[in-house]
Order: structure tokens, then C-alpha cells, then sequence
């Protein structure tokens, strides 16, 4: 062998041992090691407000409480509508479907070992129901379902404290006349500054009532709520404005000495109410103690095993309802370990080592704005059919970034695709690359109580120049559709159709609504999350609304906890939102918008609206039911207090690894089915 053969054999020789190194010292992508340990990793799109199921309304925070808890029934991993089995073994139910009586599992336990009994339930449903106005509770509509929740919910005393007492001296037929909730007509907020003389006829008239020839009335002592310093007629508008059953126990004494000062119905006789003033005053001066027992709120622990639930009308698709989080269980011995049954976002019961949850698994780890890790839950009922170990949370706001970790090998799913890179990722990633129905709409909120937007013609001038069909194909590119109404199409329901695109007809609202120029046009903002494509979409109605109307907005993104803080405290003039539906029926995307809703906050509110979904709600057949909420949702959209955009489509990555995760209409993906199989 030659010399300059030996030679190359001997750097050969020399050469692979490195190469070998090199290649064996690259480092494992996270998917890998992640596969390896049975972690599903994946993109949540932000920091979530909190791990309360009481206290948060977003998907985000599902995504993860989900995992954590379970409620009655759980989705199925592959059919929509389907409820299985979960902390409810089994159930009977009565035939108008009013009265529902669940089997708790017997092996339910919470993930300290303690068994989940029918009394978890009852505090639950009590905790998210309560009438404390400091508790934040921002989704209790979602159990008004049952029996008298919402009155006690809505504190109405009358009703709890009159109205079901068989024995009353009046009926509640005639008692529900009496004004025990306020009237709204005569909120003085609109007349900051002002004294009544100095008001419009039209402004005026709702007053008059309750004034005498040459009384004033200041609006600013109104205003400032001091009773002992307003004169008869302020205190009698006051007390006509707030109603009975917010009136405090020095009002309550006031009417009793001053009748004249509160109107009532000419139906009521004066037994009644003397007897509603007595047991009103009694309530509040005994400092007002809860309400719960003599509400009759129709939730029962029959046994530590058994819960009944009674409901205000017939409900065939409650096991779809009771998936949600809201009604989902909390330990009552760990929230009262750390506070009150309403202590709020101060406790430290969702804190790693303190909370303790019902679910396929717990929390392990959370380090703020880095990620949330939850692992098995070794107490769990069904932990034999579990498969992950464990799920990461990772809150990505920048979905380029999400979407670049992906690649890297850093995530299993992503929360969704930029629209700008879905041609990519479908040239990329053509298999992992999911666009799916999705049951959500995206909706512009109005803040009436705010100028412009209190005016019903700006509002829809506003929704008339929006162009759908533009956002959908050149700006999102995931397959959406643009909104006709707010509920989105699915099952049998048919949107009224009521929303279009016609910028001339735009204009000529924004003339009929008394703004004869747009450089009198008030400066208003677009209020969106602080995402790159919530300003995108900002962009895009901005520049609409310059060019068809020729008004100027101005864009302000915050982080998501400012930007729901800012919609609760209606501190906007008008907000970019979606809404993903709770259960496959319309009333999840219609219920939001009554009176005093949590998840409302557009100031707007309409009595014929709820009358229609309360007819809804007590109309057994289901096609009628269905034509009912249809003429409710037309209601909605000629006043437009909310501006539908488009229905939503679901875009994300998913790679082939994660198995038993399949198309769903919520896109609520079970997670003790999901598996990572190589």
C-alpha cells in the first residue's frame, strides 16, 4: 500500500470518529424530547388572566382549564354534539327535560386525594352565581339555565323575598309590575352639568313625573348618589331610577314615611306594599345576608353522590352545556383554605402547590410569560385512559414567532397562522397544515354610552362600510366567510341575512344620524389585543372607514388582561372581538347580549330582545324555537350595537405524531384522549 493511500486512510480514520461526534452532539429539538417524555407541547397565544373556570372568559384560559378540571360531560374526540361521561357517571332525567339528576362517579377525586362530591357543585354554582358587585365573575349567565339563578345572581330581593311566597298578599302576576329593578329612563348620567330646566322638552319629559311646578333638580347631586342632600323631587327620581331592590335601608325608610315619593302599579294594593317596604327594609338592615336559601336556586345535593338540578324551562341539550367550564366543579376546601368562598383574583388557590383540580391533570409548573406545564393527575377517575404525561402552554403572541417555533421543531400545535403565511405552510407543510370549520364569529363592540357610538345610524353607517368579502380573501386567506349576522351557520338555524356592504348607503346613515361633516366627527379608537394581527385587522377597518365615510380612527393595542379590563370598564368607543360559541346552539351567541350579561359591555340593552329569547326558551317545538331567536337576532343587527366581521375558520399546525386529534366545531379537543405516537 502506498504511502498517499495510508495517508488518506489514516485522515479518513481520523475524520469519521468527528463526523460521528458531531452528529451524534446535535442537540434534540424539543418535539423530540418531548415525544420522548409524552409531553404535547403547544402555541396558547398569550399569558392567561388567570386558572379560575369562575373568573376567565377566554379560549386561551379554556385551553388549559380543560385540562385541569372537568365538569358533568366531556366532548367526544371525534363527533360534535356528543357528550360522554366525566364526573357524572350517569343521569335521569324528567320528560319536559326540567329536571336532570346526576350519578356522580364514584372514584371521583380531586388531585389531592379528596373525593369530588355533590357539594363541590352546589358551592360552585353558588360561588359563580354570586350577587357580590366586587366579585368579577364575568360568565354567570352561563347558569342561568337553572332555576332562579339569576335572580340571585341579579340580587332581586323582591322577587326572592316576595315574589315566591305563596302566601303574599298580592301575586307575583301583579308584584312583577313593581318597579323593583330600576328604570333606566331616568339615569342622569346623559346630564352631567346640567339642572332639569335647562334640559329639551324630549330630556325632559321622562321627569316630570316625579317633580312638582317649579321644583329643581340638579343632576349633579344625583349624580353624586348623597340621598340626605337632594331635595324631595332629586330623592324621588333617585329612588324611581335605582328601584327597590337596590334602594339602601335610609331609602327604604324614606318611601315607607314618604309614599308619594315612589310610583307604583295602580294594581298593587296597599297591603302588599307596605308588606314588600317591611320585608325589603328587614333584609338590609340586617345587613343584608345572602339570599341563597330563600332563593330556592334549583341545585341540590340529594346525597354526597347525587345532584339535582332544576331548570327555568326545558333544556334537552344540557349535557352540551354543562361541558363548559362554568360548570365545572372547584374544591370548596381549597378556595376556603386560601379565602372566601368570593375571595377574588388576591387568592392563592390557582398558585402551583396550591391548586388542586378534578381533571385528567394538574398543575405542575407555571412561570409567567414563559409557560404553563400541567402533568397526570394520579387521582383521576379515568387515569388508565389517559396517554400524555403532561401538556406545556406556551403564550406566544407573535404568530410569525409561533409559527417559526414550529418549524424549529419547538411545538406540536400552534394556536393558529398568520394569514400571510398559509401559502407557505401550505407549500411547506402541506400535511400539517388543518383549516377547519369553526363555530365563532368576529364582531366589532360599540360603546353606546359613548358619543358617537350611542347613536343607532352611526353605528350601522359604520357596519355598512365595512367590506367582509375584502377581509376575508385578501387579509385572512383561512377559508372565512363573511358574517351575514352574529351567529354563524350550523345545524338548522339560518342567520337573518341582515348584513351587507354598501358604502353608499353608509354615507348616507352618517348624514341621517346629524353629523353634517365628518371634520365634526368626534376622534374615536380602534380598541385590539397587541398581536400583529389585531393590528392588521385594525388597519384594514381603519382604512375602510377613512375612504367610504371619510373618518379617522385611531388604533390602540393593549396586552389581553388591559384589553378585556378596558371592555369591562366600557373605557372605549369600539373594540375588535370573536367570540368562539360555548355549545352548538344559537342562544351561545345571543344570551351575551341581554341586560347586565358579563360578557355584553356595550351599554345596550332591549326588552323586546329578551322577551323573544325567554319565548325561545319555553317554546317546545324546535323549528318554532329557532324562528323566534332568528327575529331576536334581526333585533341585534338593525340596532347594531355589535358589528359582525366574519365567521371564523380554525388555522393552525399540527404535526402527524399527535393522534386522537380530530375536527371539531368548538375545536374543543379533549385532552385525555390525545396521544403522541411516532
Amino acid at each position: 500500500m502506498s504511502f498517499v493511500k495510508l495517508a488518506r486512510m489514516a485522515r479518513l480514520f481520523t475524520v469519521l470518529p468527528l463526523l460521528a461526534f458531531l452528529v451524534s452532539c446535535k442537540p434534540e429539538s424539543d418535539v423530540a424530547i418531548a415525544n420522548r417524555e409524552g409531553i404535547l407541547i403547544m402555541g396558547n397565544s398569550n399569558e392567561p388572566k388567570g386558572l379560575d373556570p369562575h373568573l376567565v372568559s377566554g379560549v386561551l384560559e379554556s385551553n388549559i382549564i380543560r385540562a385541569l378540571f372537568e365538569g358533568l360531560f366531556i366532548d367526544s374526540p371525534d363527533e360534535d354534539n356528543v357528550a360522554l361521561p366525566a364526573a357524572a357517571e350517569s343521569y335521569e332525567v324528567n320528560e319536559d327535560f326540567t329536571v336532570w339528576t346526576f350519578k356522580l362517579q364514584p372514584y371521583g377525586r380531586w388531585s389531592d386525594g379528596v373525593p369530588v362530591t355533590s357539594h363541590d357543585f352546589v358551592f360552585s354554582y353558588r360561588r359563580l352565581l354570586s350577587p357580590d358587585p366586587n366579585w368579577p365573575a364575568k360568565y354567570a349567565e352561563m347558569l342561568y339555565f337553572i332555576k332562579n339563578a339569576q335572580a340571585f345572581h341579579q340580587n332581586q330581593r323582591g322577587f326572592i323575598l316576595c315574589g315566591q311566597d305563596v302566601n303574599f298578599p298580592a301575586p307575583w302576576e301583579d308584584l312583577q309590575e313593581v318597579n323593583f329593578r330600576g328604570n333606566d329612563s331616568l339615569a342622569p348620567s346623559p346630564y352631567e352639568g346640567k339642572r332639569l330646566s335647562e334640559l329639551k322638552d324630549e330630556e325632559r319629559a321622562p321627569f316630570l313625573d316625579y317633580v312638582q311646578a317649579g321644583s329643581s333638580v340638579d343632576f349633579d347631586k344625583l349624580l353624586a348618589g348623597d340621598f340626605s342632600a337632594m331635595t324631595s323631587a332629586e330623592k324621588a327620581i333617585h329612588l324611581n331610577y335605582k328601584g327597590l331592590d337596590k334602594a339602601t335601608a335610609e331609602e327604604l325608610a324614606y318611601i315607607q314615611q314618604t309614599p308619594e315619593s315612589f310610583t307604583w302599579p295602580a294594581n298593587v294594593p296597599m297591603e302588599a306594599k307596605t308588606e314588600v317596604l317591611r320585608r325589603l327594609l328587614e333584609h338590609r338592615r340586617e345587613g343584608s345576608p345572602s339570599l341563597w336559601d330563600a332563593a330556592n336556586v334549583g341545585v341540590t345535593a340529594v346525597d354526597d353522590f347525587t345532584l339535582r338540578v332544576e331548570l327555568r324551562g326545558p333544556v334537552p341539550y344540557l349535557p352540551e352545556v354543562t361541558k363548559h367550564y362554568t360548570w365545572y366543579p372547584v374544591p370548596r376546601h381549597i378556595i376556603l383554605k386560601h379565602g372566601d368562598i368570593n375571595t377574588a383574583f388576591s387568592s392563592r388557590w390557582t398558585q402551583p402547590g396550591n391548586l388542586v383540580s378534578n381533571g385528567p391533570f394538574k398543575l405542575k409548573e407555571w412561570r409567567t410569560n414563559h409557560y404553563i406545564e400541567v402533568e397526570k393527575n394520579e387521582h383521576y377517575w379515568d387515569k388508565e385512559n389517559v396517554a400524555l404525561n403532561g401538556i406545556r402552554y406556551l403564550p406566544i403572541s407573535n404568530y410569525y414567532t409561533e409559527s417559526r417555533m414550529f418549524s424549529d421543531g419547538q411545538l406540536h400545535v400552534t394556536y393558529t397562522i398568520p394569514s400571510e403565511l398559509i401559502p407557505w405552510a401550505k407549500e411547506k407543510y402541506p400535511q400539517r397544515v388543518r383549516q377547519e370549520p369553526y363555530v365563532g364569529v368576529r364582531f366589532l363592540r360599540t360603546n353606546i354610552t359613548r358619543e358617537p357610538f350611542d347613536n343607532p345610524k352611526v353605528r350601522l353607517a359604520f357596519a355598512t362600510a365595512i367590506d367582509r368579502k375584502a377581509i376575508c380573501e385578501k387579509i385572512l386567506q383561512g377559508g372565512q366567510k363573511p358574517a351575514k349576522g352574529i351567529v354563524p351557520p350550523f345545524g338548522d338555524y339560518e342567520s337573518p341575512g341582515k348584513v351587507t356592504f354598501d358604502p353608499e348607503k353608509a354615507r348616507q346613515l352618517l348624514k341621517e344620524s346629524g353629523y353634517k361633516s365628518t371634520s365634526a366627527f368626534p376622534d374615536i379608537s380602534i380598541l385590539t389585543t397587541d398581536s400583529d394581527s389585531g393590528r392588521r385587522e385594525a388597519e384594514a377597518l381603519q382604512a375602510m372607514w377613512d375612504e367610504h365615510l371619510g373618518i379617522k380612527a385611531r388604533i390602540v393595542q393593549r396586552e389581553w388582561t388591559t384589553y378585556l379590563q378596558r371592555q369591562y370598564d366600557k373605557d372605549y368607543d369600539i373594540a375588535v372581538n370573536g367570540w368562539i360559541g360555548d355549545y352548538l346552539d344559537p342562544t351561545t351567541f345571543l344570551e351575551m347580549w341581554t341586560a347586565g350579561n358579563g360578557n355584553n359591555n356595550t351599554g345596550w340593552a332591549s326588552e323586546e330582545y329578551e322577551d323573544l329569547l325567554k319565548q325561545a326558551e319555553n317554546t317546545a317545538d324546535p323549528a318554532k324555537r329557532l324562528e323566534i331567536l332568528a327575529q331576536a337576532e334581526t333585533i341585534v343587527l338593525d340596532d347594531s350595537p355589535v358589528l359582525p366581521i366574519y365567521w371564523y375558520t380554525t388555522n393552525y399546525l399540527l404535526r402527524e405524531e399527535v393522534k386522537n386529534w380530530n375536527p371539531l366545531l368548538l375545536n374543543n379537543h379533549p385532552f385525555k384522549f390525545v396521544e403522541l405516537k411516532p
